[in-house]
């Protein structure tokens, strides 16, 4: 079977696993990226789990101030199951601003906790359930906003 056509059965099964649940964005060799609601988010995960996908490899947000929203993506792959080591899966939600609330996904993918910790940090989305909703790179004086919102003006400019 060549690559694309396991990503293809990957997101198949996804599919028909989650029905509604899930939109496959796209489906190419050594990519999947599915879309999902914050609601569903942690089910979504833990289908992707038993597939094998099982490290968060990054995560990280992009602010939309026009649209009030912001993209939350993550990259996930496969450690231990060879034949998916060079498949990124890419799980994407979408958060409004205003309530700018997830659950955490440390509890399918602990490799999640420190990918989150940086993102409520930089853009000050709160992951509900992670234990370490803290300072982790800000310096500790920091009282700006958040240094990834569009809104965020460099002192002096």
């Amino acid at each position: 079977m060549t690559n694309s056509l396991m990503e293809k059965d990957l997101s198949d099964n996804l599919k028909k696993t989650l029905g509604p649940k899930l939109k496959v964005i796209e489906s190419t060799e050594r990519r999947i990226k599915i879309e999902t609601t914050p609601e569903n988010i942690l089910e979504v995960a833990t289908s992707i789990k038993k597939l094998g996908f099982d490290q968060v490899m990054s995560n990280g947000g992009t602010d939309y101030p026009d649209k009030k929203i912001f993209r939350l993506d993550y990259h996930i792959i496969s450690v231990n199951v060879k034949k998916l080591r060079r498949t990124v899966l890419q799980l994407t939600t979408h958060i409004p601003k205003d309530n700018a609330t997830i659950n955490t996904l440390i509890t399918v993918f602990p490799s999640a906790s420190y990918h989150e910790q940086e993102t409520h940090e930089n853009l000050g989305i709160v992951f509900e359930g992670h234990p370490r909703m803290e300072r982790l790179l800000l310096p500790e004086d920091w009282d700006d906003i958040p240094p990834l919102l569009k809104e965020f003006k460099l002192p002096g400019r």
